[in-house]
């Protein structure tokens, strides 16, 4: 008799509401169908870090089943928990500590980095998967594609914030991270306006400014985005206009991380992830402070980060992570791999897994962006996708 079908599932890079709704539907769908599940835990880390003598998985790998995935989708964050483990650039000091020096020599790529690709295709031929189901942004989907590459069936679930997975016009946990900016922003009015102060809000968006964006669309306020540096005079004057408009005197503006004004640069700081990614400085405490220095009001730098990822998703995101779920089993059941589940013109589909290198999915500053009024255009919709961030 044929073996039972193993699928794999892992999550990994930042967590976001949806995550658990994922697992839970793939592990319904799958065992509906006679498969078996395993949950890899702490993302790649799970692939190159387990041990492999037999029995030595419990810490990484965990079978699911309907029973232990039951209520799961009811929370945020994910259950399988999650890792920035790049398997195709490890560092000494981030290797396992039981691999032996010689064996660990046999992957240095360089002075110090090491690629653990053999490492991680050895684990999941040991662990008897056929099939690996990843869910993440781009940097764990950069390495799924270096998997189906290497012929192992691989199928990817785009998930991010900030919304900027290249390939499709929607990733899991952008609409719960807009819906929980909507609530901070307006519960932050009242104090805004009790001391005719002008709020800056700092939102995720280090290459792309979805999330500002749709932050702006939703409260009405004006935004700044990665796409567009700007002049932050005219908007500064813009923002006193704003103020003195208002009844309670106050004036808002949402930036993404990644937004500039004409002759700013923002330095990265800290060290450098496995993806080699750095932390921006806070633009958002650089530009209150240079909006009141040259307004002469008090202007606030509030953080929108890690609040609009936790907690658990909104009803788009929880409708959207199911649908992708029973997408990417429907690839997996028909054979097929190496694809992302995606929303193409505004409907469930397919595509090819992102290239390592391809970059962010970016705003269409012409088609979505006033940029002289720092607001999103709210005009000429008439066809677009309900989301407004079609590909084209």
């Amino acid at each position: 008799m044929a073996r039972t079908r193993r699928i794999g599932i892992l999550t990994g890079g930042g967590d976001v509401p949806g995550l658990n709704s994922v697992i839970k539907s793939v592990t319904y769908r799958a065992v509906e169908v006679g498969s078996e599940v395993l949950g890899i835990r702490r993302g790649w880390e799970g692939l190159t870090h387990a041990r492999p003598e037999p029995g030595a998985d419990p810490e990484y790998v965990r079978p699911l089943d309907r029973s232990n995935t039951r209520t799961i989708d009811r929370t945020g964050g994910t259950v399988l928990h999650t890792s920035r483990t790049n398997p195709r650039r490890m560092r000494t000091g981030a290797t396992p500590a039981w691999m032996a020096a010689a064996d660990l020599e046999k992957l240095a790529t360089g002075e110090g980095v090491y690629d653990f690709t053999p490492v991680v295709l050895d684990n999941l031929e040991r662990l008897g998967v056929d099939v690996l189901v990843t869910i993440g942004g781009d940097d764990t989907l950069s390495f799924s594609r270096v998997l189906a590459d290497h012929g192992f069936p691989v199928v990817a679930i785009p998930k991010t914030m900030d919304n900027d997975v290249a390939g499709t016009e929607y990733c899991i946990g952008f609409s719960s991270a807009i819906t929980r900016a909507k609530e901070l922003i307006n519960r932050q009015r009242t104090t805004l306006g009790s001391h005719e102060r002008i709020g800056v809000f700092r939102i995720f968006g280090r290459d792309a400014g979805f999330s500002s964006l749709f932050a702006a669309y939703v409260t009405s306020t004006r935004c700044v985005i990665p796409e567009a540096p700007y002049d932050l005079d005219r908007l500064a004057g813009i923002l006193i206009d704003d103020r003195r408009l208002s009844p309670s005197h106050y004036a808002i503006v949402v930036t993404a991380e990644g937004a500039i004004w004409h002759g700013a640069s923002m330095v990265d700081v800290g060290g450098a992830d496995a993806f080699g990614h750095r932390r921006k400085a806070n633009v958002g405490e650089a530009l209150a402070a240079e909006i009141s220095a040259r307004t002469g009001v008090e202007a606030l730098a509030i953080e929108l980060t890690y609040d609009l990822r936790s907690g658990e998703a909104d009803a788009l995101d929880q409708i959207v992570a199911s649908t992708f779920a029973n997408v990417a089993m429907d690839l997996v059941l028909d054979g097929r791999s190496g694809r992302m589940v995606a929303i193409r013109d505004g409907k469930y589909a397919h595509t090819d897994l992102p290239t390592p290198g391809t970059g962010a999915r970016r705003v269409d500053v012409e088609r979505l962006y006033n940029v002289e009024r720092f607001r999103p255009r709210y005009d000429g919709r008439l066809g677009s996708p309900l989301l407004l961030s079609g590909l084209a």
